[in-house]
């Protein structure tokens, strides 16, 4: 299952349990949603950043082998 998915699930059922136990969140909505935001932002931006001075994968060459038929010159 996708980590979306999973963080999806988990955000609702929370938000469940706040609807079931009367609690309000413990930020405003649009502020809370901003801070998110930003979170995927900056979770985005540093994957870019660490995968461009990422080091090329190496090349790997293979010999070709040579044929013997076992015929003897």
């Amino acid at each position: 299952m996708s980590i979306g998915l999973i963080s999806l699930a988990a955000g609702v059922l929370i938000g469940l349990m706040y609807a079931v136990l009367k609690v309000r969140s413990p930020a405003p909505p649009a502020l809370a949603l901003i801070g998110l935001l930003g979170m995927l932002a900056g979770e985005q931006a540093t994957r870019h950043l660490l995968s461009r001075d990422a080091a090329p994968p190496p090349q790997v060459t293979v010999p070709q082998a040579t044929s013997q038929t076992g015929v003897s010159s």
